[in-house]
C-alpha cells in the first residue's frame, strides 16, 4: 500500500546496509510511518508500516553512518546534500528584515528578469514543504511582458463569457445557499473586478498581470495538499525579494481558470495539466519604485489555550 500521488503511485524502496548500522535508532525515531525497527542491534524494515513509505528520506538524512538508501517516489541518494553550515543561515533578525522589506509591487521598469534569477527562484521554490512527497506542485512560468499578455487577453475574453456568474438574477438566486458574506464578495469585489479586468484589456491596459517581466502560476493536483502550491508560491516569492525583484501575490485569476468546459479548453492552451483547488500566480520584476516605510501588519486574532 502506498499513498498516491500525480508522480507515484507505489511506495518507495528502504535499503539498510547492516555493516554500516549501529543500531543508533534515530531512523526509526524520525520514521512517522513504522516503516523501521531495530531487531539485534541493526535497522531493518517494519512488517507492519501504518501507509508504506512515502520517501521523505528523513530516515536516509538523519542516519549518521549513511547506512539507508530509499528509492523510488523519484527520490534517490544522489538527491541527498550536505546542510550549510548554520552560519550560512538566516538568523531571526536577518529574515523579519527581509519580510518587512517585501510589498506587494505592480510598478516594474523595463529590465527583464534574466534567465539565471528566473532559475534561481525555482530552485528556492522547490524546497518548499509538501503534504506528501514527491511535490505535485506545477509551475507554469510566462517570462516576458508579451508572453504574459496573450495569456491576460484570453483571460479577459474567458472572463467575458462568464458574466452571467456575476448577473443580478444569478446573485439573488444564490445568496440564500451561499449566505451573506459569500453576496458581499461577488458583489462589491467579483463583479466590479470583472467589469475592470475586461474593460482595461479593452483599452491595451494590462492591470491582470501588471505588464510584469516575470509571471508564474504555482497550482497543485488532484491529489496535492491545498496548501502545497499557496507554500510554493510564497517561498518563491520571497526568494524574489532576496534577488533584488519587487513581487506581488495574484489571487484573481485561479479561481475563474478551474470550472466549466471553457476554463478547461483554457487550461488545455496554456499547458496547465490539472484542475487545482488552490493556485497563485506570482507577478516578479525590477522595481519602478522605491519604497521607503513599512506598514504595520496585524493577526485578526490571536488566542492562546
Amino acid at each position: 500500500m502506498a499513498i498516491p500521488t500525480s508522480r507515484a503511485g507505489e511506495a518507495g524502496t528502504i535499503s539498510i546496509n547492516t555493516e554500516k548500522c549501529d543500531g543508533c535508532g534515530l531512523c526509526v525515531r524520525v520514521c512517522g510511518d513504522n516503516q523501521l525497527v531495530i531487531n539485534d542491534g541493526v535497522a531493518e524494515v517494519s512488517v507492519s508500516p501504518l501507509f508504506g513509505c512515502i520517501a521523505c528520506g528523513h530516515c536516509m538524512a538523519v542516519c549518521p553512518n549513511d547506512a539507508i538508501t530509499v528509492t523510488g517516489r523519484t527520490l534517490s541518494a544522489e538527491d541527498l546534500f550536505d546542510l550549510p553550515p548554520g552560519d550560512e543561515a538566516a538568523d531571526y533578525k536577518g529574515l523579519v528584515s527581509l519580510l518587512k522589506r517585501r510589498r506587494s509591487i505592480r510598478e516594474f521598469s523595463d529590465r527583464p528578469v534574466e534567465p539565471e534569477v528566473i532559475q534561481k527562484i525555482l530552485d528556492a521554490a522547490s524546497t518548499s514543504p509538501m503534504g506528501i512527497p514527491p511535490s505535485d506542485v506545477n509551475v507554469l512560468v510566462f517570462d516576458s511582458p508579451t508572453k504574459s499578455w496573450e495569456f491576460v487577453k484570453d483571460f479577459s475574453g474567458l472572463l467575458a463569457k462568464m458574466r452571467w456568474f456575476v448577473s443580478d438574477w444569478f446573485l439573488a438566486l444564490m445568496r440564500p445557499f451561499w449566505g451573506k458574506a459569500n453576496d458581499e464578495m461577488f458583489r462589491n469585489f467579483i463583479k466590479p473586478l470583472i467589469d475592470i479586468y475586461t474593460g482595461s484589456v479593452g483599452k491595451g491596459e494590462n492591470v491582470i498581470t501588471y505588464n510584469a517581466p516575470l509571471v508564474m502560476y504555482f497550482y497543485g493536483s488532484p491529489y496535492a495538499d491545498p496548501a502545497d502550491p499557496v507554500i510554493a508560491a510564497t517561498t518563491a516569492m520571497y526568494a524574489g525579494e532576496s534577488l533584488g525583484l519587487g513581487t506581488c501575490m495574484l489571487g484573481a485569476i485561479h479561481p475563474f481558470i478551474q470550472n466549466g468546459s471553457r476554463a478547461r479548453r483554457f487550461r488545455e492552451k496554456y499547458g496547465i495539466k490539472y484542475k487545482s483547488r488552490e493556485g497563485l500566480f506570482v507577478i516578479f520584476g525590477y522595481p519602478a519604485l522605491k519604497y521607503r516605510k513599512g506598514v504595520r501588519r496585524t493577526f485578526a486574532s490571536v488566542t492562546y489555550n
